[in-house]
């Protein structure tokens, strides 16, 4: 039986980064979960990479269906921006493992779905000055840059990631990402303590 892993960590910690090398990874085999938002489409993003971009007619139509697993909205600037992860053919746990990003609330509710023991958490972490400085470059790279959106995002964070938050939901260890690699090899380490039970069925 395959397990879910779920990437979190604050806005600008390096989440993206590490979610492409786990996949590129052999010794892991985890496959991507690729889940859904409203919000608009970022320079160098791409349809059904980091997200399947869709509105709120599209997530209203899925949750009247059933096929909401969990779903997050933000109250932005520009509007109501809904991330969510459905229920379609993306996962097949007598099959496989999967790795995606989410939030601490998105975790508590995936083991709602899936059962507590499916749902494997991998929680980064960076200084805030750092996470700052890489969340400025990269919206000034934006063709249209949203700094008032990117503040929103950096002070929510304390409160979505907050220390009662983590101890709530289990977490009781986190993986710092001041240098990447070896961030990576420390957590696909602990990826293949939590999956050998998997690997060798």
């Amino acid at each position: 039986m395959g397990k879910i892993v779920c990437l979190m960590g604050k806005s600008s910690s390096g989440k993206d980064t590490i979610y492409k090398r786990i996949l590129e990874q052999n010794g892991v085999n985890l496959q991507a979960i690729v889940p859904y938002t409203t919000r608009p489409i970022r320079a160098g993003e791409k349809e059904g990479v980091e997200y399947h971009f869709t509105d709120e007619a599209a997530f209203q139509k899925l949750a009247a269906q059933g096929r909401i697993i969990e779903s997050r909205v933000y109250s932005t600037r520009l509007g109501l921006w809904r991330y969510f992860t459905v229920v379609d053919e993306q996962v097949d746990l007598q099959r496989y493992s999967y790795v995606m990003i989410g939030t601490l609330e998105a975790y508590t509710q995936l083991q709602r779905f899936y059962g507590k023991d499916k749902v494997l958490p991998v929680m980064i972490e960076l200084d805030d000055g750092e996470r700052l400085q890489r969340a400025l470059d990269r919206e000034k790279a934006q063709d249209h840059p949203k700094y008032e959106e990117m503040c929103r995002r950096f002070l929510a964070d304390a409160d979505d990631f907050s220390k009662e938050k983590r101890e709530q939901a289990g977490i009781k260890q986190t993986f710092y990402n001041d240098e990447v690699d070896r961030c990576l090899d420390e957590i696909l380490a602990y990826l293949r303590v939590h999956l050998a039970d998997q690997a060798g069925r």
